[in-house]
This record gives structure tokens, sequence and C-alpha cells, in this order.
């Protein structure tokens, strides 16, 4: 059966998934983009208090997903860390939890602005892009590549007014040759998919794909005026 979220992106079909991940069911691969971990403790040390379960909460939801997928390829799109020490204050049960998961899955780490090195002793393999079959995979789209470009970095978030009301989403944005994820952490902010930034890199067939529980939606982000 063909999964409501399925859709087809350069020659291969790709599932977009609530849980504001990429299922690619071809090679059992999951992807996901902008974890940055330990968020609130950055923050803590700077005086703002956020509530401190951000890498709990986001660990919870990726070993959740990987084990219902039966995942066996795992890479995430960069700034999978809030900083160059956010893997330092990660606690000794997560820590331990993180490096249970890429000792048994083929693991990368794509390198982000936040976290352009990853601590090796956390396992897998990093690395600033790859080219995965006729993909491109890196942390912020490069305005000048043609070929297929799985990309994160800008958060991107959909905004529609429904009965008067401003609902905003996270959401993935589509273009001819672009696809940017949506933050995976939940501590993270989000831009607009109608913002210059992605929607020039989308160019004028650009789209928000938006993942629920009965459906994929999609919005023509030419479409989108507020």
């Amino acid at each position: 059966m063909t999964d409501p979220n399925a859709f087809a992106f350069h020659g291969d079909t790709f599932v977009a998934l609530p849980e504001h991940a990429l299922w690619w069911p071809r090679r059992r691969a999951l992807l996901i983009a902008d974890l940055h971990l330990e968020k609130s403790t950055s923050y803590a040390a700077r005086g703002r208090l956020l509530p401190p379960y951000d890498s709990l909460q986001a660990l919870g939801t990726l070993e959740a997903l990987i084990d219902r997928l039966d995942v066996q390829e795992f890479w995430c799109l960069g700034d999978s860390f809030h900083d160059l020490h956010a893997a330092g204050r990660l606690q000794p049960d997560i820590r331990a939890r993180l490096q249970a998961l890429t000792s048994r899955l083929f693991w990368v780490w794509i390198t982000g602005n936040h976290d352009p090195a990853v601590d090796a002793t956390l396992g897998g393999v990093s690395m600033a892009e790859m080219q995965i079959d006729q993909f491109i995979l890196r942390h912020e789209a490069d305005p000048a590549e043609r070929r297929p470009e799985l990309s994160g970095h800008f958060h991107p978030k959909l905004r529609l007014v429904v009965r008067g009301q401003s609902l905003s989403r996270r959401c993935f944005a589509c273009g001819d040759t672009k696809l940017i994820l949506p933050s995976f952490g939940p501590l993270t902010g989000g831009l607009d998919v109608t913002d210059p930034a992605i929607a020039r890199l989308l160019g004028p067939g650009g789209e928000a794909l938006v993942a629920t529980n009965t459906g994929l939606r999609r919005y023509p982000i030419g479409a989108l005026s507020f």
C-alpha cells in the first residue's frame, strides 16, 4: 500500500513523515536536518532558561522512528548539535543511547554552520557533503547546484490563516531540484517558506509539503500571500 505522505522527487519515492523526517524506502534510509542537540544548555549558559529536555525528546522520537521503520541508513543534514561544545554537554545516558544508534546503522553526520566538526567518539562518519545515487546531500542549499539536492538549514515553516486564526507548521520545501527538510529539533524556530531566501532557491514551481496523519498536503508557494 502506498503511504499517503509519499511523493516523487527526481525519479525516486520519498515519504514526508509527520515527525518532520524524510523516509527513503528504496534505501531504507532516514534523513533529518537541524537536530540542534543541547540548544537548551547553550541558552542556559547565557542566562536564557529553556526546558532542558530537548536532546532527550529528540532522541526518543528518533529511536522510535528507527525501530518502527527498520532503518538501515541514516543521514543528518547538518546542525545536529547547537554548537561545537554541545556533544560534551550530553548527559551520559543520552550519549550512550546515541552511540548505540550510530553503531548499529550506516550513520552519516553532514556538518553544518553550527557544527562544522562532530565529536568522533559518538560514532558514525562526518563530511561536509556527499552524493548518494543522483542526489547531493548538504546542509545549506547551493543556488548554483543543478543536480537534485537534499538539504536543511532554513527550518522552513508554512503559515496559513484559517478562520481568522494564523497557524504555523513545519514543512518540507520542494522545488524543481531542491528539497529542503524542516528542522527536527524540538526547540528550533523557522523561516516562512515564502521568504525570498527559500522561495528563490525553489523557483516558480516551489511547494510547501506538510505531512499529516491522513496524507500529504501540498501548497504552491506562489499562491501564498499574507
